[in-house]
């Protein structure tokens, strides 16, 4: 099998150049988990003959000693505001439906160029303008939590006489819940969503995931039809840091279709390796209570308790 770290696409990519899975097998595990999981509602399109097609040439790369990098034969998936050429893309609207663009977003360009294998279109809020991934026309995006075994048992002991099972779902946050919901579910190991106010980060939080809003500029908005020109940034959603940063390093740099974006050299990301968590200290402020009129009681300063 494939050994799991905090570096999980450079696992996988080591397993595909060894051989011990194909990018082909690996596609249709993804799928397979994408149709075991429809009912969580994360994808509007899957994509499933492009994707195969990707990973039968990512196989011959393969065969051949002539891998892209890390994210050659690696399933993602892209939030259904960003074009894909060929694909229809919806941004969950009656207004897109049947919107097939020309050509790619940047982001998802380079992807491709990478080597990855688009799974499909996620769902979101309408044209990206909400926080939960409850109001767009596909429906809600539903939580993968809400089905781990701890929430079901959590629930029935609040209410053993309640509601049905499948009421109790939880949100993935929003506008890019499909994209989190996606990869918290591991049908794919990376996945792009935007961020204006927080549609990547609040997901990533809600779904247990890594959400990264890059610095304005950093990365390009070409192809991301917008929300707000001046805040949106393509996101990035992954369960590990390290694969955070792979994504990061490719997509970032100056786009000449994007004049908002950096000119300078973008230098790759490199991680500090943190081997013994033991010795990190966590802070908790303190606050034992307040009175009527609103001042603290008891307040230990600004210091926290080291633990």
């Amino acid at each position: 099998g494939i050994k799991r770290s905090t570096r999980e696409t450079r696992s996988v990519s080591a397993a595909l150049k060894q051989g011990q899975i194909t990018p082909i097998e690996l596609c249709q595990k993804c799928l397979s988990l994408i149709k075991k999981t429809k009912f969580l509602n994360a994808y509007i399109t899957v994509t499933e003959e492009v994707a195969l097609k990707q990973a039968e040439e990512s196989e011959k790369r393969y065969k051949n000693g002539q891998s892209l990098g890390d994210l050659d034969g690696i399933p993602i998936a892209v939030k259904d505001n960003f074009s894909t050429s060929g694909i229809e893309t919806t941004c969950a609207s009656n207004m897109l439906k049947g919107y097939v663009p020309p050509y790619n977003a940047t982001v998802v360009q380079k992807l491709l160029d990478q080597g990855a294998l688009l799974m499909g279109k996620t769902n979101l809020d309408e044209f990206a303008m909400g926080s939960g991934t409850t109001d767009g026309v596909f429906g809600p995006v539903k939580n993968p939590w809400s089905y781990s075994k701890q929430y079901r048992e959590k629930r029935r002991k609040q209410e053993p006489h309640g509601e049905k099972e499948d009421s109790n779902w939880l949100i993935t946050g929003g506008s890019s819940g499909g994209s989190a919901a996606a990869v918290s579910a591991f049908t794919c190991f990376a996945a792009l969503g935007s961020d204006t106010g927080g549609s990547t980060r609040n997901p990533a939080a809600h779904c247990g995931l890594v959400g990264v809003k890059p610095s304005y500029g950093l990365v390009s908005r070409h192809g991301l039809i917008p929300l707000v020109n001046s805040m949106d940034v393509p996101g990035i959603l992954t369960r590990y840091v390290d694969d955070a940063a792979i994504v990061l390093g490719i997509l970032a740099g100056h786009d000449p279709k994007d004049s908002t974006t950096v000119q300078d050299p973008v230098k790759p990301f490199m991680l500090p390796s943190l081997t013994d968590v033991s010795k990190l200290c966590i802070g908790i402020p303190k606050l034992n209570s307040i009175d009527l009129e609103g001042r603290m009681i008891g307040f230990e300063s600004l210091l926290c308790h080291f633990y």
